[in-house]
């Protein structure tokens, strides 16, 4: 592929090759040259191979061609005449030297952040960092807690590619909450099964009847339908894939994001389920084998410590796990029991509330505006999401977005907090975001809560499963995004692979409207992007795994809060008119240790890392496939 005008510049100091066939006697311009960041994957492939005496791109253009040469040809003294003298001549040596490295770096600019060397907190508040290698950047943002006097990040216009950020005097504009959430926590003690549903202090009984209504729920594919309480001290069984972990919870004031809701504390539901073959319903993975082996403990859209479980587990049709109406139907009939609870939990009386929960939706005139980008999975079959039900994490009322033509929604953030998307998804059990993880969303609760942000709000968007409704549906957001007009955008995607292919469209529809964006993925060693560009060059990577894949152990590879902390403190960086250094081209868990440290310093905030799967006693599968022992 041939390059633009505006691109020259960015790699002026990268080497040449040629991206296509081209005569003797032709002048070297943009139109002649291969993009660099894919040169990597071409050395690595035996390609191509680059040679000591390669000129670099600012050398060769308007330079001509002695010769005739092929595609993917390294551009030499020996076949470019009238070279462009280098500003530096006596670096000539140690420059090649650095641009082969590069070469062997550059490319997976997915993963990686700033390698910021130092730090320190002046006083005024800032911090100012200086990157150390080869460039010399100074970055300079708010130490957050650990100053007594806050300052706003811009203290002066700063002007970002054209763009003038707000001054400080635009920070004093008054703050206005839009939206208030109250979350109250039911305590529970003991859930059993009755012959009857009641909730009376402290104890819930379900009734243990419920089985037959279920399934006529479920469309004529769910062929079996059964549910039972398990308890910490069950820890240990085996069950079948989790498909979905979901609080119980129902609005007793206010709609849907708004008002008050009130939730069972330390119950949840959670399906399993296989097809009449004894298949797991799943793909690309599932977690069947005992409870506590297979799941990340505490992360947002999984199970917590102490935990009570009512378990709903499904026999669908044979070979229904894989077409759209499966897993749903599988939905539809767990819902049967969870609304059967909301029911009771909405007009009990004998409760305690545990502790509650609160979230104001604030909107700062002035600060740099932000807003959220989710991509979900709406590819059909067992990938898609039901949007905003009546009641939290419920079925009545929600539309699935593979409905809704996957087109990119706005939905206030405490919607999502309040159970606005029921998953369907059955991906990776490791970087699937479950019904919970919704209703527990790490990254919009730090939004929501940054007094240096305006946090304008979410859109979900979903990703379809044909190429060209993914690009219908990235104008769509790009357009949308346009009209906002935010100063940044974080888009994170669930799962990997060909949800990859939109989530980076996403990033050039906003990136070339002079929006900052950063993005948030599992890439590591399994999910690396098979597409990239230009503006991907601010990238979270969710991975929790030490070796760096999908290792079926449910929620390990999600978002959480300490990817959270790393994603909004990126975006307010480079808002800030800083520069993101280039990405090592492999996976490099180092890299991210660096930045926590920084962070941490900058911020004087200790930023807590997840466990991983090296906390959990071996499943099957890790001393089988992952871990052999």
């Amino acid at each position: 592929m041939s390059l633009s005008k505006e691109k020259i510049e960015k790699i002026k100091d990268k080497v040449a090759f040629t991206c296509c066939r081209f005569e003797a006697g032709k002048t070297i311009d943009e139109s002649v040259l291969e993009d660099p960041a894919l040169l990597p994957d071409f050395v690595d492939s035996g390609l191509i191979v680059v040679p000591d005496n390669v000129l670099k791109v600012r050398e060769v253009i308007g330079a001509k061609l002695k010769v005739t040469v092929d595609a993917l040809t390294p551009l030499t003294t020996d076949n470019v005449e009238n070279i462009v003298s280098s500003s530096e001549p006596e670096k000539v040596e140690e420059n090649v030297a650095s641009v082969n490295q590069q070469v062997e770096t550059q490319q997976v600019a997915f993963q990686t952040q700033p390698q910021m060397v130092t730090s320190a907190v002046q006083s005024n508040g800032m911090v100012n960092i200086n990157i150390g290698k080869g460039e010399n950047i100074s970055i300079s943002f708010p130490a957050g807690g650990g100053v007594s006097t806050p300052q706003p990040i811009y203290n002066e216009p700063i002007t970002v590619e054209g763009k003038t950020s707000p001054t400080a005097s635009q920070t004093v504009e008054q703050e206005t909450v839009i939206r208030e959430l109250k979350k109250e926590y039911i305590k529970v003690d003991k859930v059993e099964l009755g012959t009857n549903t009641k909730l009376e202090n402290g104890v819930l009984t379900l009734n243990k009847s419920l089985a037959k209504k279920a399934i006529a729920r479920g469309n004529g594919i769910v062929k079996k339908f059964e549910y039972e309480v398990i308890t910490e001290k069950d820890y240990g069984k085996v069950i079948d894939t989790i498909m979905d972990i979901q609080p119980i919870a129902t609005k007793v004031e206010g709609e849907l994001g708004q008002g008050v809701t009130r939730v069972l504390d330390k119950v949840v539901i959670m399906l399993t389920g296989i097809d009449g073959n004894k298949k797991q319903i799943g793909e690309f993975g599932s977690s069947e084998g005992e409870i506590d082996r297979n799941v990340m403990w505490g992360r947002p859209g999984a199970p917590d410590k102490g935990d009570i479980f009512i378990r709903c587990h499904v026999v669908i049709e044979a070979n229904a796990g894989m077409e759209r109406p499966g897993p749903l139907a599988a939905h539809m009939a767990a819902d049967v029991i969870a609304q059967e609870i909301r029911d009771e939990l909405k007009k009990a009386t004998s409760v305690t509330v545990a502790k509650t929960e609160e979230f104001k939706h604030t909107r700062r005139p002035g600060k740099p505006k932000v807003c959220v980008l989710k991509e979900i999975m709406g590819q059909g079959a067992m990938h898609d999401n039901l949007i905003l039900p009546v009641d939290p994490v419920g079925t009545v009322g929600a539309v699935p977005n593979v409905d809704l033509g996957n087109l990119p929604i706005a939905i206030s953030p405490l919607e999502l907090l309040d159970g606005g998307v029921h998953a369907l998804t059955c991906i990776g059990p490791a970087s699937k975001e479950t019904s919970r993880h919704y209703f527990r969303e790490p990254l919009v609760i730090r939004a929501l809560s940054d007094p240096e942000i305006d946090f304008v709000g979410l859109v979900l968007v979903g990703s379809p499963q044909v190429n060209n409704e993914k690009f219908y549906v990235s104008k769509r957001v790009g357009m949308l995004f346009e009209y906002i007009k935010p100063d940044g955008v974080i888009i994170t995607t669930e799962g990997f692979g060909n949800n990859h292919i939109d989530f980076a469209e996403h990033h050039r529809m906003i990136g070339q409207r002079d929006i900052k964006v950063v993005g948030m993925t599992y890439s590591a060693q399994q999910g690396g992007l098979v597409v990239g560009n230009e503006y991907m060059y601010a990238m979270v990577d969710l991975n929790k795994a030490q070796q760096g894949i999908e290792n079926e152990i449910l929620s390990n590879n999600t978002l959480s809060p300490e990817d959270a902390i790393r994603a909004v403190e990126m975006l307010k960086s480079i808002m800030a008119g800083n520069e993101i250094e280039e990405a090592e081209r492999r996976w490099d868990p180092s890299v991210k240790l660096k930045n926590v440290k920084t962070i941490e310093d900058a911020l004087g905030e200790k930023i807590v890392l997840e466990l991983n799967e090296q906390s959990l006693e071996k499943s099957k599968k890790r001393r089988e496939i992952y871990e052999k022992e």
